[in-house]
């Protein structure tokens, strides 16, 4: 099964806007409160599968999204912050 991963933002404005770009771009998103583990301006966080996590970054990036960042459940409980280079050659 594909890994969930999350984008949390600063602002509800650019959760909104991501929320836009990412379903126009076709990329299966749910959104989802952002927990409490995480330190971000917005209540609202936009969860998508791994296997999106190149096109979602592209999107981001070209668009210039602000995010706080984009992580994934850790092993130890909480969340990660995942690595600029990860899932990019996939």
């Amino acid at each position: 099964m594909d890994e969930e991963l999350l984008i949390a933002f600063d602002s509800t404005q650019q959760a909104l806007r991501a929320e836009m770009l990412l379903e126009y771009a076709e990329i299966e998103i749910d959104i989802f409160p952002t927990p409490k583990e995480i330190t971000a301006g917005c209540a609202m966080s936009i969860q998508f599968f791994r296997g999106a996590l190149g096109e979602v970054r592209k999107i981001v990036a070209e668009q210039h999204v602000e995010i706080r960042g984009i992580f994934r459940e850790a092993e130890e409980g909480g969340y990660a912050l995942i690595g600029e280079k990860e899932g990019l050659d996939e």
